[in-house]
């Protein structure tokens, strides 16, 4: 049992969380109805989550508080209307927690408390049977615990866990789009499993629930006793960081997007560079929407989303596809010209949201991923789960380097029984041992030696073995310990200084003279060469 949430709890509760909200998110959002049934409440909860602990993991052992760093996390990395709303929730609790001593249960108990009033305070029109109430009544049932002397933190989190459960439950007889789907609230159902892996980070015991299912729907049994329910109307989801603005600003944003629409929720954060706000609203004005960012600061990273839930297209049987994850628009010229559908990785990386739309836009019944990087296979594993609910049948090649990935799809042949391909496609990538050159940003110990910045390193199956400091003669010493454990084929993918290319191909002639080699141009502008060996 933990006394009280350090630094190292609380990451730890974040971790729990996020694999909690992973595995649920399908039922999540099949739960989601309210405020409209567009089946992501699940997906932006996890992705809220997902936004805090990266955020945790990138800060490292950096000092500021694990509270403040999540909240921070997750205010940037909100999603939809209940994940900004968890990130307010966060934030509160941090605006209590990260400058205190480790949180025992009174002191956890009144954080939780505080943090579901200023949920409340964030949200323009607040409605009740919604993540909301069921936040408020954790919070109530945690004070009601330490009203009665059950002070240990254990015990707090338990009542807490246990009174949301509570407030869940009564959710269809508050909201009468959730009785009539036969739903408890989605964001709500979302809170709780947050709360009971705290209880799981706090106990060792995950608290046994019943699953989050749908139950008979009542269309219209009591009617009159639930609180008018407006009809969802048409328009978008507007959401925006906005930087750049000051509290009076925001305050007039704020009410201009109460007039705009509903679902409004602005969320403020101390970030290094300044406070910054994540600002969410549905609207029929996305226009108006953003204008009104742009005259309170300056708004970024902005999506629009249609609020009428859209089907995907019927997957057509027999087509297949493969996608393929690539660094730079060099490599994915590539691969389109191989005849793969390319999702290219950004400044921020890639989402599962983003795989999972090449996915299901190929319209291909049958399809191969290729993440081609290993930090990128689990993104690929969870879009490729989500696009199997919607009828595909999808494999995942775990392609470590752009250079596998090309073997993958040369051996690609549509004529074959697809799985009997992903078989094909699996082992040629895993036959390709798979190398690059790239530079060091720091001073590190490798597998070859501790170097500095600036020094060329050559990389064998993600481990240095080359450190040197002229790229040429790295990159051929690098392919002479690949080919001493033979090899008939080499794979060559140059980045933008095509001289390397040269003297890497001309030393290959030389010494290697028996060995094939293909070579491709334009690759990533930070990795000066991959190589692939067969």
């Amino acid at each position: 049992m933990l006394p009280a949430l350090d630094d190292a709890a609380v990451g730890r509760w974040c971790r729990a969380a996020v694999s909690a909200l992973s595995g649920s998110r399908s039922r999540l959002d099949d739960l989601n109805v309210f405020p409209v049934p567009d089946g992501d409440t699940g997906t932006n909860l996890l992705h809220t989550a997902e936004a805090a602990l990266a955020a945790l993991e990138a800060a490292g052992g950096s000092a500021e508080p694990a509270w403040q760093v999540i909240a921070r996390g997750a205010v940037l990395g909100a999603r939809g209307n209940s994940g900004t709303i968890l990130a307010q929730l966060l934030r509160g609790l941090a605006d209590q927690l990260a400058d205190a001593p480790p949180a025992d249960g009174a002191s956890f108990a009144a954080a939780l408390q505080k943090a579901a009033d200023t949920a409340y305070a964030a949200v323009a029109d607040p409605e009740e049977g919604t993540f909301l109430t069921v936040a408020r009544a954790g919070g109530e049932a945690a004070m009601a615990a330490v009203a009665a002397d059950r002070i240990e933190l254990a015990d707090v989190v338990r009542a807490a866990a246990d009174g949301a459960r509570e407030a869940l439950e009564a959710t269809p007889g508050q909201l009468a789009v959730l009785r009539d789907a036969g739903v408890v609230d989605a964001g709500g159902a979302g809170l709780c499993l947050l709360l009971d892996a705290l209880v799981t980070t706090v106990t060792g015991i995950e608290p046994a629930r019943p699953p989050l299912t749908r139950r008979p729907a009542r269309p219209h049994e009591h009617a009159h006793d639930l609180p008018h329910q407006p009809p969802a109307g048409p328009g978008s989801e507007v959401q925006y960081l906005l930087a750049g603005s000051d509290d009076a600003a925001v305050a007039r944003l704020h009410d201009r997007l109460a007039a705009l629409g509903d679902s409004l929720v602005v969320v403020g954060v101390d970030t290094p560079a300044g406070r910054e706000w994540n600002v969410h609203v549905h609207t029929s004005d996305v226009g108006a929407a953003i204008e009104a960012g742009i005259e309170a600061g300056r708004p970024y990273r902005i999506s629009v989303s249609p609020l009428a839930p859209v089907r995907p297209p019927a997957p057509v049987a027999g087509e297949r596809a493969v996608v393929a994850i690539v660094p730079g628009d060099g490599l994915a010229e590539l691969f389109a010209g191989e005849g793969a559908r390319v999702v290219t990785a950004g400044p921020d990386g890639v989402t599962e949201d983003d795989v999972l739309a090449e996915i299901i836009g190929s319209g291909a019944a049958d399809v191969v991923v290729l993440p081609n990087d290993p930090d990128l296979t689990a993104t690929a594993a969870r879009a490729a789960e989500r696009a199997r609910e919607e009828e595909r049948d999808v494999a995942v090649v775990p392609t470590r380097s752009p250079v596998q990935g090309l073997a993958a799809l040369a051996v690609a042949d549509p004529t074959r029984r697809f799985h009997d391909d992903v078989i094909t496609m699996a082992e040629a990538a895993a036959a390709t041992r798979w190398a690059e050159v790239t530079r060091a940003a720091q001073e590190a110990l490798t597998s070859a030696g501790r170097c500095q910045p600036g020094d060329v390193l050559g990389s064998a199956e993600g481990d240095v073995v080359v450190i040197g400091g002229d790229p040429a003669a790295v990159s051929c010493d690098l392919l002479d310990r690949m080919l001493s454990a033979g090899g008939e084929l080499v794979t060559l993918v140059v980045g933008p200084d095509t001289v390397l290319g040269d003297a890497v191909c001309a030393h290959l002639s030389s010494v290697h003279p028996t060995v094939e080699v293909t070579r491709y141009d334009d690759g990533p502008r930070d990795i000066p060469l991959q190589v692939g060996v067969e």
